[in-house]
């Protein structure tokens, strides 16, 4: 029975002695008989007519060798490299030498080392709370065994988890600032071991109620400000849309305003055919009353037509012989 762990090699041992009646070509033949019974014998290395075959079995391929370069001093001793978890099995190995037969079985047992070990609290780490201590290996082949240390000496173990530092698990109940401190667990099985390491800080409760409460602000504040950031931007493609609208919208209910022009022109017109009936005895008190009645905002300003010639008043009257013009 050979034990060994994966990935190394194993050495399958196969000596023999041939006596003087054997007399016929050496044959050695090694072949595997797998953990799983279904499957029938497998030929893995060969030598005959002094020649080495070692193809046969595809599993292996490149991985077995003879461990002696000449066969016919005795030895038949084969090693297997990079051990996997299917090269588990019994191992064979046939002398031939007519007429003269030998053989010897070996079995294999390839187990995993223990590796990938984590050390992790799982509860919180306040006093008076209950939590567990956890070491879990990656891998590694059954059976394990487990070993908790405590490495800081400031402080004594509590005898409470005395009993369970050969467990996988250790269950703290009550916790305390004694359990504070640096662990290491050790994993260990038939072929390797493992460790990891812990650091336990048991501290005094926090404040769950005041950090909820704030979180709860916090998450309301949030809420508050995108809903005033939407607000805005809605509030402000509203008012660019309504300025665009304005922009392109024609009025055509609405007619255009008078022209200054004709107004002024109409009235200059009446103005001109009442002065032409004037005499000279109602002059005076026409002038007076009548140039008031002409609306300031069209007699003050220029005309804008460069085409409207500026209006000229002519009549004539006597008075003591003088003709006046």
């Amino acid at each position: 029975m050979i034990e060994k762990a994966k990935g190394e090699t194993a050495y399958l041992p196969c000596k023999f002695t041939l006596s003087p009646e054997d007399q016929g070509p050496l044959d050695i033949e090694w072949l595997l008989s797998p953990a799983d019974n279904q499957k029938v014998d497998q030929v893995i290395i060969l030598y005959s007519g002094d020649k080495i075959y070692d193809d046969y079995y595809q599993d292996l391929k490149g991985r077995v060798h003879f461990t002696s370069n000449d066969l016919k001093s005795g030895d038949a001793s084969i090693n297997v490299t990079n051990l996997q978890l299917s090269d588990i099995g019994t191992y064979q190995c046939k002398v031939k030498k007519a007429p003269g037969v030998g053989n010897k079985k070996i079995q294999l047992t390839v187990l995993v080392k223990p590796s990938g070990t984590r050390c992790y609290v799982d509860g919180s780490e306040e006093i008076g709370s209950d939590f567990k201590l956890k070491c879990e290996p990656k891998e590694g082949s059954l059976p394990l065994q487990y070993q908790w240390q405590k490495l800081s000496n400031s402080q004594k173990l509590p005898a409470s988890l005395l009993a369970e530092m050969t467990s996988p698990v250790i269950s703290v109940k009550n916790a305390t600032t004694e359990y504070s401190g640096t662990y290491s667990c050790t994993v260990t099985n038939r072929v390797g071991s493992d460790q990891c390491l812990l650091r336990l800080d048991v501290v005094p409760p926090s404040n769950r109620a005041g950090t909820i409460a704030g979180a709860v602000v916090g998450i309301l504040l949030a809420l508050v400000l995108i809903g005033f950031i939407v607000f805005c931007c809605r509030k402000k493609r509203r008012e660019e849309k309504y300025e665009k609208e304005v922009h392109h919208d024609i009025r055509e209910d609405v007619p255009p305003p008078k022209s200054r022009t004709s107004t002024a022109r109409s009235y200059i017109g009446s103005n001109h055919s009442s002065l032409g009936s004037m005499s000279p005895s109602n002059m005076e008190g026409y002038s007076k009353t009548q140039y008031n009645q002409v609306p300031s905002e069209d007699f003050e300003r220029t005309p804008q037509s460069p085409t409207l010639p500026p209006a000229k008043f002519k009549y004539a009257y006597k008075t003591d012989g003088i003709t006046v013009v």
